[in-house]
């Protein structure tokens, strides 16, 4: 099968198109073969090693796992012993979460892939290939970040911050599917784009302060620009920040660090993408209309170290495909 492989850590330069050995399903895995993969910010933090803590499960010198791709959608072709969940033939999505070496997700990124049956749920007819992609990690994370760690309730205001990229366009559309006011932080070019999906107010931070003054029951903070000093301002009285991602170790450590002060939280989200059935949830909103995939781009495999540069320096504004046919 062809695949998208690197065998040392660096740019997407360090990315080439071969052929390798189709793998072949162990017991309670299936054997896809992909349709469409999505590209993660997780990803080319992969791809770099960065931050350097990230070796310590990747790879010391050099990549456990040569083929990046945590999110696919595809056809069942094969079945290992004890998995019976689908049938071949059968069309599922899903995360990719410790199905690779060091208990990575890896492997999306080629023609065929291994997973374990637990870490996929069926696609709704609703979406194609492409869309099913897009979904499993920024979705749930973004699920699991307003569910389980914010609590959102029906009526409460919520401030997020990177709004137009993947994981924070699903938070705006679940923040508002759960009831809540939402307010969107994007950059000028995506402001009516943040508003389409649903905001009810949005800040471009090109033009005005995002810590302006009004405070809020929930941040969700995706791009983690935001310092903790500012989610405390922008934080009414016994309120939570949940921080999704993080730009360096520093960022990490003083949100692990920050813990509760005057009744205002800062926690980070340690989504579990394991759980296939998290993606029923996310079908159901599909399927009733609260849920949409915006795509920024789409790309062959052959063009995957152009979709890795488009995640890591064209600030997109939704989901990078790689289409695999």
């Amino acid at each position: 099968m062809k695949a998208a492989v690197y065998y040392k850590y660096g740019s997407p330069d360090v990315i080439s198109i071969v052929e390798v050995e189709k793998p072949t399903p162990k017991d309670g895995e299936v054997l896809i073969q992909i349709k469409a993969a999505s590209v993660n910010a997780y990803d080319w933090h992969s791809l770099r090693a960065d931050p350097f803590l990230t070796r310590f499960t990747a790879g010391l010198i050099k990549p456990k796992n040569n083929i990046l791709g945590a999110d696919i959608a595809g056809v069942i072709v094969a079945a290992g012993n004890g998995a019976s969940k689908f049938r071949v033939g059968g069309e599922v999505y899903g995360n990719l979460e410790g199905c690779g070496k060091g208990g990575l997700a890896a492997g999306g990124f080629a023609e065929y892939v291994c997973v374990k049956e637990t870490n996929l749920a069926s696609k709704s007819s609703a979406l194609s290939f492409e869309e099913a992609a897009a979904l499993p990690m920024a979705s749930v994370t973004a699920l699991q970040a307003v569910r389980d760690y914010a609590k959102l309730k029906p009526g409460q205001n919520v401030l997020i911050n990177g709004a137009s990229g993947g994981a924070g366009m699903f938070a705006v559309q679940i923040a508002k599917a759960f009831g809540a006011e939402v307010t969107g932080v994007c950059s000028t070019g995506s402001v009516e784009k943040v508003r389409e999906i649903g905001a009810d107010n949005v800040i471009d931070y090109k033009k005005e302060n995002v810590v302006n003054g009004r405070q809020y029951d929930v941040v969700i903070d995706v791009a983690a620009t935001l310092s903790v000093k500012d989610y405390r301002r922008a934080l009414k009285p016994d309120s939570i920040c949940v921080v999704i991602g993080f730009s360096t170790l520093k960022h990490m450590l003083s949100y692990s660090l920050a813990g509760k002060r005057d009744g205002k939280r800062v926690i980070l989200c340690m989504a579990n993408n394991k759980n296939g059935d998290e993606l029923l949830e996310i079908n159901r909103l599909v399927e009733s209309g609260q849920l949409r995939v915006v795509i920024d781009s789409r790309y062959t495999l052959e063009e995957t170290a152009d979709a890795l540069r488009r995640i890591e320096t064209g600030h997109p504004r939704g989901k990078v495909i790689i289409e695999i046919t």
